[in-house]
């Protein structure tokens, strides 16, 4: 099965038809079906690298769902100043399914 490397959110993922992944938040309604250019395309010897898209390649997938993600913490901290300062935050995410590459 052939997969394809597509960029969103700042980050690359591997993906091939059928996978669900979580990306960062997009902004779309649900059922929303959005188009990638790959930047990788093939499977095995058949791999075409883009420069920096490969032409004529794309990859279709449906938003399903937008959320937030668990909590995070982020802590600072000085040794022997005493300071201490904890702040959490929750990413907002997009669940994505890849329906085909072509």
């Amino acid at each position: 099965m052939a997969y394809a490397v597509i960029k969103t959110g700042g980050k690359q993922y591997r993906v091939k038809q059928g996978d669900k992944l979580d990306v960062e938040n997009l902004n779309l309604d649900e059922g929303t079906v959005l188009e990638f250019a790959p930047l990788i395309v093939g499977e095995g010897a058949d791999i075409k690298v883009g420069a920096p898209v490969v032409e004529g390649a794309s990859v279709q997938a449906t938003v399903l769902n937008n959320y937030r993600g668990k909590k995070g913490i982020a802590f600072k901290f000085k040794r022997r100043k005493g300071f201490h300062k904890t702040k959490g935050y929750r990413r907002a995410l997009t669940t994505i399914e890849i329906n085909s590459i072509a």
